[in-house]
């Protein structure tokens, strides 16, 4: 059984609004966690906190959602070769749920094994539902693209969800009743995956794949040459290497979002609107909103210049996103200089900076994905996005670090330290950029 449909038709799988919908629940379970989890952690006992230094709650956050960039490949691994995608997903899903209701426990045993629950079943759920949005669709279908697009909206809608729901239950009725909202959401996203896959998903992720190589087509011939020809395969990923490099320096900046600018936010800046204070979680929905918002009009403008022959090559779009993430934090810059003699910063500020780093984000992320499509060999395509999400798990432990130091050196001069490390980035690739697209020979313009 099959639930590819003929492309001809131009409907899109029925399984894919399956998917869609258990990863929009998943993700506002995830983001509604990560929305209260440094506030939880450094908001006073008697308010329903740990009470914990802001350095040590941004540690244990590095490490977690460092981790989380880390288990996927574990988890992917696994489901390859003995559980198979849709027991993958299943399992982790469930691991995912019982560790949102852990932290709804009080006590700390309680939350460092709700962490580890999490960032296990992080590891299964996550890099395997991706996988069968793709299994959906026969090699070279048109609506491939269509079907991920569709399905990184049901990511950002989740994310938009999580911090109106979890955030306004964690901060208004209790921590523990945000956290256990978000195991709900969870349950609800498996609920829906356990009954439609078998009517919507046919055979898809149903077994482990077989360790026999994938059957010999014309673009597995040509790809097989071209991985033949060692010097160019070494540019290729010399040039992979390269941009994960620098696709450090963006997210360690952009990971602030949910430590450093999420205390900043949280005492520091005037929440107030129209009398009403809102809820410093709600700040983390700004990220997935706007990029449901301009995201379809980065798509549109990345299609129009290349149809104009004027499109960026990809190294020059990545500088560009870390120009844009460290302009971001000159609004940071001037909410510190307001807050510098004990005032509070403007929400707009705030606002500002979140909407230049998203925009940063659309010229980064789902580009740098699909320049580990285009240049890493067939062998190694698993390989390279371990290493491409390895360097994300680097940016979000440096992140924590650097978060710890705003105490010491004060939240200016981090954040204008943060403009310069990300533009300078910036400016540096775009300068070395031709260097870069000669390497990728040909598949970065």
């Amino acid at each position: 059984m099959t639930t590819k449909v003929d492309e001809t038709t131009g409907a899109l799988p029925p399984g894919l609004y399956l998917l869609f919908t258990a990863e929009m629940w998943e993700r506002m379970s995830y983001y509604g966690m990560r929305a209260l989890l440094v506030l939880y952690m450094t908001r006073a006992a008697e308010k329903g906190g740990f009470g914990w230094s802001r350095a040590d709650a941004l540690a244990v956050y590095g490490w977690y959602t460092a981790f989380v960039y880390i288990t996927p490949l574990i988890g992917g691994t696994l489901a390859d070769r003995v559980l198979g995608q849709r027991r993958a997903v299943l399992l982790g899903g469930s691991l995912m749920m019982l560790g949102h209701f852990l932290m709804a426990v009080p006590g700390v045993v309680a939350f460092y094994a709700a962490l580890t629950c999490l960032v296990v079943g992080n590891g299964f759920f996550k890099p395997n539902i991706s996988a069968m949005v793709g299994g959906l669709f026969r090699p070279g279908d048109p609506r491939r693209d269509a079907g991920y697009t569709v399905f990184y909206m049901g990511v950002n809608l989740g994310a938009a969800m999580a911090p109106l729901v979890c955030g306004t239950l964690g901060e208004k009725v209790g921590f523990h009743w945000g956290f256990a909202s978000a195991g709900v959401g969870m349950l609800l996203g498996l609920a829906v995956f356990a009954w439609g896959a078998g009517r919507f998903l046919g055979d898809i992720g149903q077994a482990p794949r077989p360790a026999a190589p994938a059957p010999e087509s014309p673009y597995h011939r040509e790809a097989e040459r071209a991985q033949g020809a060692s010097a160019e395969t070494r540019d290729k990923l010399l040039a992979i290497l390269t941009l994960a490099f620098f696709n450090i320096f963006f997210w360690a900046a952009f990971e602030q979002a949910g430590g450093l600018m999420t205390i900043y936010t949280e005492e520091k800046v005037d929440r107030h609107v129209l009398g009403w204070e809102m809820p410093t979680s709600w700040f983390q929905a700004l990220n997935p909103v706007f990029i449901l918002l301009f995201g379809p009009f980065a798509a549109r403008l990345w299609t129009t210049l290349a149809r104009q022959k004027r499109d960026l090559a990809i190294p020059k779009k990545f500088g560009l996103g870390l120009c844009l993430m460290g302009s971001g934090f000159l609004f940071m810059v001037a909410a510190a200089r307001e807050t510098a003699h004990g005032g509070k910063a403007a929400l707009a500020w705030v606002v500002l900076a979140y909407l230049l780093h998203t925009v940063g984000e659309l010229c980064i992320s789902p580009i740098g994905l699909s320049m580990i499509s285009k240049l890493a060999p067939p062998s190694m395509v698993s390989l390279m996005m371990g290493v491409w999400f390895g360097s994300i798990a680097v940016a979000n432990k440096l992140a924590g670090v650097i978060g710890g130091y705003a105490e010491k050196l004060g939240e200016m001069a981090l954040f204008g330290g943060l403009v310069t490390a990300a533009c300078s980035a910036g400016v540096i690739l775009w300068l070395v950029s031709p260097l870069v697209v000669r390497r990728m020979h040909g598949a970065g313009e």
